[in-house]
């Protein structure tokens, strides 16, 4: 599909959507703090504290999955790091499981696989699973989940597919971004959710 926007433009509204919340609650908190109301201390600090988490492992994530290429995506461990931190601060009240297999000195496998990270959990709504393995230049990731997974997100997945644009492109650009990297892409909803990237 030739593209109709500007990769650029999807990926930075993208990561702005995801930040900005919580940079608001952070700012929100310092206010609070500058008034010296000693009764909301602890809950200042809270938010803080759990602001700048979520602030920091997305920050990380991002730099790695859409930034240059780095060393970083040399390495399993900082890879399978780097992504369950990232998973862990998407829905605290309905966690996700994460396992992926990286594979070593594979940075552009590493970088499409958390890209397929950010498109599988995307399609969780209550929490559930994602099952990641990479090996001979492929991905398959496969999500299950207790609750019913987002039919409108795989149907926009299978839209683009289709070399049609859903509505709210930036909600897909790491999708796009596979595209982009040349990635050919199956999807299979019969059963939960099978992507398939090679």
């Amino acid at each position: 599909m030739k593209s109709q926007f500007n990769i650029t433009e999807l990926v930075c509204t993208r990561i702005s959507h995801d930040l900005i919340g919580n940079i608001g609650a952070f700012a929100n908190a310092v206010e609070l703090m500058e008034d010296d109301d000693s009764e909301f201390l602890s809950e200042i600090k809270s938010t803080l504290k759990f602001s700048s988490t979520v602030l920091t492992s997305r920050l990380k994530f991002f730099r790695a999955a859409f930034g240059l290429s780095n060393s970083n995506l040399d390495g399993v461990d900082m890879v399978v790091k780097t992504c369950v931190d990232y998973i862990k601060t998407l829905n605290p009240n309905y966690p996700i499981e994460l396992h992926l297999t990286p594979q070593e000195g594979q940075r552009e496998l590493n970088r499409a696989l958390m890209l397929a990270v950010m498109v599988t959990a995307d399609t969780i709504i209550k929490g559930g699973t994602i099952d990641i393995s990479s090996s001979n230049q492929q991905i398959i990731a496969k999500v299950s989940s207790p609750a019913p997974l987002s039919q409108s997100k795989i149907q926009d997945l299978q839209t683009i597919l289709a070399d049609r644009l859903p509505e709210n492109l930036s909600q897909y650009a790491p999708f796009f971004c596979l595209r982009e990297m040349g990635a050919r892409i199956s999807i299979n909803a019969d059963n939960g959710l099978t992507m398939t990237i090679s």
